[in-house]
């Protein structure tokens, strides 16, 4: 008899990712001052902690279709962060160019990661029947 072993969260690499551009976030966010803060920042990083939060809830979840949704939701919320938010940090002089550039590395690994997973869950399913 197969024995399957159990993935702790932490241990999920696009997890670590996202723990990883939420730590970059909040460099970000520290250096703000309160008016960015307000307008642009908490947004900023409430999407950026919500692709953790989001793969976190997801995993939690028991039923493939639910898993999937979360996961879905933390692809829309790294394209917020990754896409929107960031760029537009960077075309007002709110974030410097190492920051920007760091922060689009990691948010393209958790991209391709996260459609992986995506996919994955997918396939459990359809074998599941």
């Amino acid at each position: 008899m197969e024995t399957k072993k159990y993935i702790r969260l932490q241990d999920l690499e696009v997890y670590q990712l996202a723990r990883k551009l939420s730590g970059v976030g909040w460099e970000i966010y520290d250096s703000m001052d309160w008016q960015t803060k307000k307008v642009m920042g908490d947004q900023f990083i409430s999407a950026t902690d919500s692709v953790g939060a989001n793969i976190a809830e997801g995993y939690g979840r028991f039923h493939y279709l639910d898993k999937i949704k979360f996961f879905y939701n933390a692809r829309g919320s790294l394209i917020e962060a990754a896409d929107h938010w960031i760029g537009l940090l960077r075309e007002r002089g709110k974030v410097k160019d190492e920051q920007h550039k760091n922060f689009k590395q990691i948010s393209e690994k958790i991209s391709l990661k996260l459609q992986n997973l995506i996919t994955a869950v997918y396939k459990a399913k359809d074998n599941y029947k």
